[in-house]
């Protein structure tokens, strides 16, 4: 997939009960695409929005897509540390069947050593 592919997603300023439903409707739209989620508006984060977007990062890791947060708010940041989650950083795809078992691939010789 190229450059034009890729999609932002733009997160409401809350993300909390009453609006994980449309959040999960907008994720479900992009899946498949590279994604880029945009935190800048985000000024209260509750439990149930840090579950979306943590299975999300998880999902699109599966998928073998890029998914990036930027531009976090200080709210957004503040209750990541309030919830003691993890930052949501980029998450590497999970290797494929071929790559995990190549002797030459940069896992296996780090086994190797």
């Amino acid at each position: 997939m190229d450059a034009d592919d890729a999609a932002t997603l733009v997160l409401p300023s809350v993300l909390d009960l009453k609006s994980v439903g449309g959040l999960h409707a907008d994720l479900l739209a992009v899946r498949g695409r590279p994604l880029t989620v945009d935190a800048s508006q985000v000024s209260r984060l509750g439990g149930l929005g840090l579950q979306v977007l943590l299975a999300a990062r998880s999902t699109w890791a599966a998928d073998a897509q890029p998914f990036e947060v930027v531009n976090p708010s200080e709210d957004f940041t503040g209750a990541l540390d309030l919830f003691g989650a993890p930052h949501l950083e980029p998450v590497a795809p999970e290797p494929d069947s071929q790559t995990a078992t190549d002797p030459n691939s940069v896992d296996a010789r780090e086994l190797r050593s």
